[in-house]
């Protein structure tokens, strides 16, 4: 085990019971997932990025610590959104406070509001739009396809956006696994402000739907990828909050025992999630990871955690406690 530092020892001096201590719970084993040489997926939902979780989760990326990336075609987007706009975006602490009418006066100043911040239209969602557009066209051009990271990936690479950064882009994990092609899946693409761009070029017949690769073909090289890397070490799974970006990939380990009927597939080798969820009306979000035995994702045994808090607070103490921080 390294060294830690003094974040790590505040979390162990004084979180002992409750949430806190199933945190302390969930480092460790995530700590040792890590030492034992399982590799780790981190899904991600809600609005990490928008929540700037890149400062400790480029970290995680550029260390080894996080092997694979599940997430929503929104936090996909919204780190860069951040790298290149984010002295443009305008926070609301008072949210709670806020009229119909002065929602609807965001609006027309071309505000978009995720809890207490917004983000701004023009220099973030349009700039961005503009050289994705470019790299899509090309693409169609040539008669090629490819996923949606793959694309954001390309205007990381090729410099297109480095003047416009408006924050250390050390802090940005889209940027962190770029430089490291850091395998991600983003299921439900389309669910987001750049799948929308990109369905309205579909609609005016300036792009063709073939040019955006699936999520069909996201699990198909989740399955291959799954495959390869539990050959000889297990696959930890690290939930930050529910939806598509946590119930896509961990249903790759029943698809291939059930459906492939594969034999000498380990199950997931870890379990943590992190959410607000409850299990009331049928909740899968906020099911308990027991649940998850019953549909052959878990063994009995698997180590499993779940922190019901925040997690724009419990997310990054975990991250630094893995990291020595």
């Amino acid at each position: 085990m390294q060294n830690k530092g003094p974040v790590s020892a505040f979390i162990l001096e004084h979180y002992k019971h409750f949430n806190a201590a199933a945190l302390v719970d969930a480092a460790k084993g995530y700590e040792n997932q890590i030492a034992s040489g399982n590799k780790m997926m981190i899904t991600l939902a809600g609005a990490m990025s928008t929540a700037e979780l890149g400062k400790s989760l480029a970290e995680m990326i550029r260390q080894d610590k996080v092997h694979i990336i599940t997430c929503t075609g929104a936090n996909l987007e919204e780190d860069v959104f951040n790298l290149v706009a984010h002295k443009h975006y305008k926070r609301i602490p008072n949210y709670r406070d806020l009229s119909p009418i002065e929602e609807k006066a965001l609006l027309d100043e071309h505000f978009n509001r995720v809890t207490d911040t917004c983000i701004p239209e023009a220099e973030a969602m349009r700039a961005i739009e503009e050289h994705l557009y470019a790299v899509w066209k090309d693409a169609d051009n040539k008669g090629e396809s490819y996923l949606p990271h793959e694309y954001f990936y390309k205007i990381l690479k090729n410099g297109a956006l480095e003047n416009a950064y408006q924050i250390n882009p050390k802090d940005s994990w889209l940027l962190a696994a770029a430089e490291k092609n850091l395998p991600i899946i983003v299921p439900g693409w389309e669910d987001s402000t750049c799948g929308n761009f990109f369905a309205s070029y579909c609609i005016e017949k300036t792009m063709r739907p073939s040019t955006m690769k699936s999520g069909i073909e996201y699990m198909l090289f989740l399955a291959e990828w799954y495959r390869q890397n539990s050959k000889a070490n297990g696959i930890g799974f690290f939930q930050i909050g529910g939806g598509i970006a946590g119930d896509f990939p961990i249903c790759v380990v029943p698809m291939l025992h059930q459906d492939l009927q594969l034999d000498n597939i380990p199950m997931w080798s870890y379990f943590c999630q992190i959410s607000d969820s409850t299990t009331s009306y049928g909740s899968y979000s906020g099911a308990v990871p027991n649940e998850k035995i019953t549909w052959g994702k878990l063994l009995p045994e698997t180590p499993k955690y779940v922190i019901e808090s925040d997690a724009t607070i419990v997310a990054p103490l975990i991250f630094a406690y893995v990291l020595g921080w």
